[in-house]
């Protein structure tokens, strides 16, 4: 499916969700950040994006991802994917 829509957002993110499952999370964050990269808006990669760099051990781009997903989670008015965000920062900064 891919080769028909190289740049479906869903389908970038389900395949790096199936990287991450397979423990390669260098190539889960490299699709992530591709897939933001040309649609800055889908707000659900902020969150496993966060969740990958903190298993890389990256925690100041975790920080920085969340972040950045709170503004667009607020300007979309998603207040349950606002919670989840500020939910993974606040775990992060204890």
């Amino acid at each position: 499916m891919l080769k028909d829509e190289p740049n479906d957002s869903f389908l970038n993110y389900a395949l790096a969700l199936e990287y991450a499952k397979d423990q390669n999370i260098k190539k889960a964050i490299e699709l992530i950040e591709n897939l933001l990269e040309r649609d800055e808006n889908y707000l659900g990669a902020f969150y496993q994006l966060g969740k990958l760099h903190e298993q890389s051990s990256n925690t100041q781009k975790a920080i920085d991802t969340y972040t950045k997903g709170m503004v667009i989670a607020k300007k979309q008015n998603n207040r349950k994917a606002l919670g989840e965000l500020n939910e993974a920062l606040m775990m992060l900064e204890e």
